[in-house]
């Protein structure tokens, strides 16, 4: 009787134990599709937040939208983290059946202090003033062609470069001007004229005009 009784609960425990082990494969076999956005109390959304799952150690990255997915377990704790904001976690109910679950998780901002940090790039004002006075400028593209630009090589090459087609309609509608100015009469000799040889021997230090030898 007593060998019959050991037989019967080792063979009760023996079920009980396989059907626990039974539903805690199907548990585990049973895979859940959670989706959601990250936002902040303002509804602002926070990209590239991290989620994982503390469980079985898997993750992700949220996209730029805040957009995240990620495949759980009923009974998982989803961590979310981001700088500047607080860690948040997430339970998985392990009681659902869902296939699919949509989460709005919402973040907190952390207000990270740190210890000022003053930055000296010289150990004192006389070494720097030293280093200052002393420094040596190079002659870089950018001083050389500050060179070029002034008035007398502005001048020269001036002078070398040909006109373009808005210089020659101007030049040319200023002799048509003087033409209109002078029909029925002599043109205007400037052999006479005292302006335009002040203008002519002011020109000729400046590079205006070709000298041909």
């Amino acid at each position: 009787m007593k060998k019959l009784l050991v037989i019967f609960l080792f063979a009760l425990s023996s079920a009980s134990y396989g059907q626990g082990r039974t539903q805690q494969a199907n548990d585990s076999l049973l895979y859940i599709q959670l989706t959601g956005i990250v936002i902040t109390d303002s509804l602002y959304r926070v990209p590239f937040t991290r989620v994982g799952d503390i469980n079985t150690r898997r993750g992700t990255l949220a996209d730029f939208y805040g957009y995240f997915a990620l495949v759980v377990h009923p009974g998982d704790t989803v961590q979310f983290s981001c700088l500047g904001y607080k860690r948040k976690s997430y339970v998985v109910p392990d009681t659902t059946t869902a296939k699919s679950i949509s989460l709005v998780q919402l973040m907190t901002e952390d207000t990270i202090l740190m210890d000022p940090v003053d930055v000296y790039p010289w150990p004192s004002r006389e070494q720097f003033a030293n280093a200052f006075v002393n420094m040596d400028i190079p002659d870089d593209d950018l001083r050389r062609a500050q060179k070029r630009l002034s008035p007398q090589e502005m001048a020269f090459v001036g002078a070398l470069l040909t006109a373009d087609g808005s210089s020659s309609y101007s030049a040319y509608r200023v002799q048509q001007q003087q033409e209109f100015y002078t029909r029925g009469q002599s043109p205007v000799n400037n052999l006479l004229n005292p302006a335009a040889w002040s203008d002519f021997i002011k020109g000729i230090g400046t590079g205006r005009y070709q000298l041909s030898h």
